[in-house]
């Protein structure tokens, strides 16, 4: 069985379970490290410049660049960023991949 992953420089994830990320870097590391988690928990804005979206964009390129084989089918993730035009690019962003990753899939 996998992890799941809460990313956040803040606050901690309701399940002690979670596996928690502070940065962008450590949330990266953690993904080249132990693969893909099950489920991501993503904030935005993880203090300074940090955001997010950096983890976003690795988790599609590490994707990409395994034809797909990185994220599993049964991924999820959600987004619990109280900056809701980040949370919106966050959640449009991986919403919009994984949509057409999994039409690719289907037609193939």
């Amino acid at each position: 069985m996998g992890y799941r992953l809460f990313i956040d420089d803040l606050r901690d994830s309701v399940d002690p379970t979670w596996t928690i990320a502070r940065s962008s870097a450590e949330a990266i590391a953690l993904l080249l490290q132990d693969g893909c988690p099950e489920e991501i928990s993503f904030d935005h804005d993880l203090g300074g410049e940090d955001t997010a979206m950096a983890v976003a964009k690795r988790l599609i390129d590490l994707d990409l660049d395994a034809k797909g084989a990185f994220i599993p089918p049964t991924f999820r993730f959600w987004v619990h960023s109280a900056n809701p035009v980040g949370a919106a690019n966050l959640q449009a962003l991986l919403d919009r991949y994984l949509g057409l990753r999994g039409a690719s899939a289907d037609r193939a």
